[in-house]
């Protein structure tokens, strides 16, 4: 298994133009090795507050940063036309000189996302969520590592779609997929240049750790089916409840975590940015401190 580990931040589009500029360029200063947005219409928890469109936001950020890698964590397939997704893909890898890390899921349902209803969205039955979402990977992958592609799927038909220029990332940029059922971790094991989980709900911190082990051995497997290595499926890990609250606790509990983890086989930590004023003081010496004696 590739043990080389990275370090990401995960923030809210739901801060003025220029204090996104700033928190950035303030992650980036940090050393973290990816900064990404989440891709919902709507805050889930608070649909009234202020909200930027991710990819309207991130080829913008992409603008104002330098080195760091950049991405959507993860953009939901009921939201946009996969062809045109390639699309704005190929377009941020160039503004961002390569530093695009795309990443692809089915989308919440209806029952915790209201965008649905507020835009007219159809809300995709979980079944079928699931056998578009094999048809937009596969597309994505297509169109991006090719000139020229057709696709005739049960959802998605394509004829001749030309992509041009070609990335600046060869093949293509990477994809990271969300996946957490044994049918989207096929497809994580088949396509995936890196496995995104974010736990479960509803756990204790002992159950994600052991359902997030489980899920790493049965990618093993699947990447095996396939006749890939899995050691090239980067597996990254949403800090996320149950854990959330507790990384920030101290540098110490950080460390901790971390190293469970890695145990179950996780070599890429996103953590979600501070929430709170308390907590950005352990998540400076977070990266001052712990990630870089954990990538010694």
């Amino acid at each position: 298994m590739n043990t080389e580990l990275r370090f990401g931040v995960l923030t809210s589009p739901s801060l003025e133009w220029e204090r996104m500029v700033a928190l950035w360029q303030a992650i980036e200063g940090l050393g973290f090795d990816s900064v990404w947005l989440p891709d919902h219409f709507v805050d889930l928890r608070q649909p009234r507050t202020l909200r930027f469109e991710a990819w309207t936001l991130l080829p913008a950020l992409a603008t104002q940063t330098k080195q760091i890698r950049i991405g959507t964590l993860v953009s939901a397939i009921p939201f946009r036309n996969p062809a045109f997704l390639a699309r704005q893909a190929l377009t941020v890898d160039h503004l961002s000189q390569g530093r695009l890390e795309l990443g692809l899921g089915t989308g919440a349902s209806g029952e915790m996302d209201q965008s649905y209803a507020m835009t007219g969205i159809d809300d995709w039955p979980f079944s079928e969520r699931v056998a578009r979402f094999q048809e937009v990977v596969e597309i994505v992958d297509q169109l991006l590592c090719n000139e020229v592609s057709s696709y005739r799927g049960r959802y998605y038909q394509l004829k001749d779609t030309a992509m041009l220029p070609r990335p600046v990332q060869q093949p293509r940029p990477p994809l990271t997929i969300a996946a957490h059922g044994p049918k989207m971790l096929k497809i994580a094991a088949r396509h995936g240049d890196a496995w995104s989980s974010m736990g479960g709900f509803n756990l204790s911190p002992e159950e994600m750790l052991a359902l997030t082990s489980q899920r790493n051995e049965a990618l093993d497997e699947h990447c095996a089916e396939a006749g890939r290595d899995p050691s090239t499926l980067r597996r990254s890990l949403l800090l996320w409840p149950p854990i959330r609250e507790m990384v920030y606790e101290s540098v110490d509990a950080f460390t901790d975590i971390v190293g469970q983890y890695r145990e179950a086989g996780i070599n890429e930590f996103i953590l979600a940015y501070p929430w709170k004023d308390e907590q950005l003081p352990v998540f400076e010496r977070i990266a001052a401190e712990a990630i870089p004696k954990l990538r010694g």
